[in-house]
């Protein structure tokens, strides 16, 4: 078994590595050379590293699953190693889980801001059971929650498109969420790197919205004020994102969310909100119907408000869920104010008006969470959205990076560098209310990060080929690529821009790979059409 280092040496190389993060440099942006005029983050949900790459490029092949095969020049990755496999320090072992519904959805984990870091048991990774494996409830398909479910994995032949693309193109096997904690901190990082900074609320709870706000920091899911189809706790944020720079320096960009057009418009003559109505069966690429025409599995609301981070900013924020005023209008201010229907892409994309930024969300059965979407769901949108995007004559310019915005408490095994410490009464990393001892950028609590380790892929006909990053990322690093990519200068305001490592190093900005690969929505295996 590997020798386990004392606590101190493990917190202290975390702080070391996240020195050298911090010294990473973008480039000079006033000498921009990359050709990339178009990019498109897809944002997913609740996936940690190891949860979806634990033994990436080795997978089991069974039959009936999808197969697939590692080329032999596969850089390693790290991954679960054989002790981790069958002699993990964790009170359970990891499982590899396959493609029977049962297996497909699962509990959601807890992925709260303070037990994520009691998982990390001060760098030993060994109290996932305990602190974040989800004990009570049912999974979809009825079967109760098992804590020890927080350990196990996918292979290659369930999450086989992901497999692929990182085969053809580049991932990272060392990137982390900017902060512990859900899916709004995960959001409001990808846009701003910051999370303090709130200013309005709206909240039927208490004053401190039930846990959600620690000193003027979003540590858990509040919804976006304001916004018609939010339903519950709200907040606005103050500051700057990446959309308020990129309307300053007239950069094309979207938010682009399953579900965001609504069932019922709004009414201006009665202020009658906007009603976010529509839905999808959980599990719909399992055939999750039923013989009546019901679905056992449930439904599951396209859109989700707080997935939706630029709502949180009046700056930003499409209340009312108003559509663009014409088609050639997407991309540009006018009363969508950037904010969109997954429709809406397409919409630009086939008349030529691609955006120079894209945030694509997709309709929530389809984002990867636990509880109501699943990785083959997730599978169908990834890989109809990227066969769609590759038969595009701007493919030649464009990026897509594929990420994550939390890990759901999915065992990972990798402790994060901690680049940003906190004192916060939420904070567990090293002790209660401590994550380490010096004060935190900004004077701002509750930023405790970076978070568990998440996958990250780059898929363009300019990315590296097989190609495997181990440089220090995060979040923000896509937020600091768009930056520099466009000279649009920082967020300020210690925002985690000014930390991040670089995503260049997924690119080979000399040579085009010609990568186009089509695959299989149903399989994720390479198609022929």
């Amino acid at each position: 078994m590997k020798r386990r280092l004392p606590i101190a040496v493990l917190f202290i190389a975390g702080l070391l590595a996240a020195a050298c993060t911090g010294g990473v440099a973008a480039g000079d942006a006033s000498k921009k050379t990359e050709p990339i005029q178009h990019l498109v983050v897809i944002f997913q949900e609740n996936v940690s590293f190891d949860h979806y790459f634990a033994t990436y490029p080795n997978a089991k092949d069974p039959n009936g699953e999808p197969a697939f095969k590692g080329s032999d020049a596969t850089p390693s990755v790290n991954g679960l190693n054989d002790n981790l496999l069958t002699a993990n320090t964790n009170s359970a072992q990891p499982r590899r889980l396959g493609r029977t519904p049962a297996e497909l959805l699962t509990c959601d984990q807890d992925h709260s801001y303070g037990d994520e870091q009691k998982a990390f048991d001060k760098g030993l990774m060994d109290k996932f059971v305990e602190t974040v494996g989800a004990s009570s409830g049912k999974s979809p398909t009825g079967s109760p929650c098992d804590p020890k479910q927080v350990m196990d994995y996918y292979d290659g032949n369930s999450v086989t498109a992901l497999w692929n693309y990182a085969q053809r193109f580049a991932m990272s096997d060392n990137s982390y969420g900017t902060t512990f904690g859900p899916s709004s901190p995960g959001a409001l990082n990808l846009v701003s790197g910051q999370t303090h900074g709130v200013g309005a609320t709206a909240t039927p709870g208490t004053s401190s919205l039930n846990g959600e706000i620690e000193n003027g920091s979003v540590i858990g899911d509040p919804q976006p004020l304001g916004d018609d189809c939010s339903s519950r706790d709200q907040v606005q944020m103050t500051g700057k994102n990446v959309g308020d720079l990129l309307n300053t320096n007239n950069v094309t960009w979207g938010f682009f969310e399953g579900g965001f057009r609504p069932t019922t418009a709004y009414d201006p003559s009665t202020g009658a909100k906007a009603v976010c109505g529509s839905t999808h069966n959980v599990g719909a690429a399992l055939g999750g119907t039923g013989k009546t025409g019901a679905n056992p599995w449930g439904t599951k609301a396209d859109y989700i408000p707080h997935h939706e981070p630029f709502q949180y900013y009046a700056s930003t924020a499409n209340p009312h869920h108003l559509p663009p005023s014409s088609p050639d209008k997407i991309g540009q201010t006018d009363q969508a104010h950037h904010q969109y229907d997954l429709a809406d892409f397409w919409t630009a994309a086939n008349d030529g008006n691609l955006p120079a930024v894209s945030f694509l969300k997709a309709a929530g059965y389809q984002d990867g969470h636990a509880a109501y979407s699943d990785p083959v769901d997730e599978q169908q949108f990834l890989v109809d959205t990227i066969n769609k995007l590759q038969n595009l004559s701007d493919w030649k310019s464009t990026a897509v990076v594929i990420a994550y915005d939390d890990s759901d408490g999915w065992y990972d095994h990798q402790m994060s560098p901690i680049v940003n410490q906190s004192q916060g009464t939420a904070d567990q990393l090293t002790g209660a209310a401590q994550c380490g001892t010096s004060a935190p950028a900004g004077g701002y609590q509750d930023r405790c990060g970076y978070g568990p380790r998440l996958p990250l892929l780059v898929v363009s006909p300019w990315a590296r080929q097989n190609y495997v990053d181990h440089s220090v990322t995060d979040q923000s690093s896509i937020l600091r690529f768009i930056e520099d990519n466009w000279n649009l200068g920082r967020i300020g305001d210690s925002s985690y821009d000014a930390k991040a490592g670089t995503l260049v190093n997924m690119f080979d900005f000399s040579h085009a790979n010609n990568g186009h690969l089509l695959l299989d929505p149903s399989t994720g295996e390479p198609s022929d059409s």
